[in-house]
């Protein structure tokens, strides 16, 4: 069963699969959306879980430190809502405190990537976290 994790934003949506056992999560794309004008890359997203036979959504979910739930939760929640519409697929949710940091100190600690590069795979790197991050929790790696 390959499940896709997704990091959503409002410009970007980080886009990871796992392995077909579900024990590693590996980054595929960011897609460019606009939240603001309706856009959310689902002609995109449709390609992807065709090609990869998603059978299941991790959505981050970008609670504040203190666990409280904040407008991007909101929105999340409605990309949620509206991919498991469209794809009829279930969807669950990852606490993603933190991911885009951790992403950006991988970047770092690799040494050779310039800022401009950073920004444009730290979003389907912090999909990987959540991805992985989800996976761990469910028992599946080794």
């Amino acid at each position: 069963m390959r499940i896709m994790g997704l990091d959503v934003g409002s410009k970007t949506v980080g886009v990871a699969v796992s392995d077909p056992l579900g024990f590693t999560a590996q980054g595929i794309e960011t897609i460019q959306i606009d939240e603001a004008n309706g856009n959310f890359g689902m002609k995109r997203l449709t390609q992807l879980v065709e090609e990869y036979q998603v059978e299941k959504f991790v959505l981050g979910l970008p609670k504040n430190m203190n666990n409280t739930l904040g407008p991007r939760v909101e929105a999340s929640k409605a990309y949620g809502v509206r991919i498991e519409g469209k794809f009829n697929l279930p969807v669950e949710y990852q606490d993603e405190r933190l991911t885009t940091i951790a992403a950006e100190r991988v970047l770092v600690e690799v040494g050779n990537v310039r800022r401009n590069k950073r920004k444009k795979v730290i979003d389907k790197l912090a999909a990987v976290i959540i991805l992985q991050n989800y996976l761990d929790r469910q028992g599946r790696r080794l």
